[in-house]
């Protein structure tokens, strides 16, 4: 079979398309023909070094695909055969024509649901909908969702009243993802690549502070928007790092204000994104949220796709689809 082999750490040249035998699933385990995978923003990280691999190199890459499920081991449930299913991998091999996962990590596909378009909602819609529980907004707050016009801050920004924002403060990276974010629901837009963003998010509000911070950015930026966030009940989620590293803030730092910030990472957190993975498919299946897909690309060209992720030019999630050309 056709699979993208991660030959070392580096840069997106370390992913080749190669030929490698197909796997077989093991007990408890499901064998899937893959129809759409998704390349995903961590996986850059993964593939540059920023964030350790834990396997040996060379291995065939990736860590979610949609497709059907076409052989059970022993022991997994025989009815999952022929299911459209969104797969999920700890141990990667999802770049590929054929993938074997634990059958309990397969969350069923939703008829009428595309395959390109379960690949493309399921990680950052999985993330947005617990970020949203957490947060625990109450109908009058006014929230700022940084990264507003693709992967999670686009499911956020699509999501954020339903769940009780009264007012989308978002940024997002030059004039066309500044465009995206206002069709998906922001009120203001600022851009972020401006040093000075933070400056004008002041200007915007006027006197009046924010209550509710999704940060994507992390870094510094972080600490200059404490002043800018509600006293006493003020809260910064903290989920990404697009800067190089989380939020940069102290216990001093929020305590002086009456400020709480919480992170959104590790083991107990990411089993909240696991279970939201039903939701979001089924939040896409009827049409409560809309899939933001940037391009499909044929499985050989997962290189080119962690290019166009790192130039951070793609107005949403590249799907790669398995196959000829």
């Amino acid at each position: 079979m056709q699979a993208i082999l991660m030959t070392a750490t580096g840069g997106p040249e370390v992913l080749q398309a190669r030929e490698v035998p197909a796997p077989r699933p093991r007990p408890g385990e499901v064998l899937v023909r893959a129809e759409a995978i998704p390349v995903l923003y961590p996986e850059t990280m993964l593939r540059s070094g920023a964030f350790p691999i834990p396997a040996p190199l060379p291995l065939v890459f990736g860590t979610q695909a949609a497709g059907v499920v076409t052989e059970v081991g022993a022991g997994a449930d025989a009815a999952l055969t022929g299911r459209r299913v969104m797969v999920a991998s700890n141990t990667f091999g999802t770049y590929a024509e054929w993938v074997c996962v634990p059958a309990e990590s397969v969350t069923p596909i939703p008829e009428g649901l595309s395959a390109v378009d379960a690949a493309a909602v399921t990680m950052s819609a999985s993330v947005a909908i617990p970020l949203l529980e957490t947060a625990a907004l109450t109908g009058t707050e006014a929230v700022l969702i940084q990264a507003a016009a693709t992967g999670v801050g686009g499911y956020l920004t699509q999501l954020a009243k339903e769940f009780g924002a009264a007012r989308i403060i978002a940024t997002a990276g030059g004039p066309d993802k500044m465009d995206r974010a206002r069709e998906l629901g922001a009120d203001e837009v600022l851009d972020h690549r401006d040093p000075q963003w933070p400056q004008r998010l002041r200007e915007i509000l006027g006197g009046t502070t924010v209550d509710v911070v999704f940060d994507a950015i992390g870094g510094d930026t972080a600490a200059t928007l404490l002043d800018l966030m509600t006293p006493l009940r003020g809260r910064m989620l903290g989920y990404g790092l697009l800067s190089g590293s989380f939020a940069q803030v102290t216990a001093t730092d929020l305590t002086m204000r009456g400020l709480t910030f919480i992170g959104c990472a590790g083991p107990d957190w990411l089993a909240r994104v696991d279970r939201a993975r039903g939701a979001a498919l089924e939040r896409a299946a009827r049409g409560s949220l809309t899939p933001l897909t940037a391009t499909v690309l044929p499985l050989a060209q997962a290189a080119t796709a962690h290019r166009l992720i790192e130039e951070r030019s793609a107005l949403g999630t590249i799907v790669l689809r398995p196959g000829p050309a």
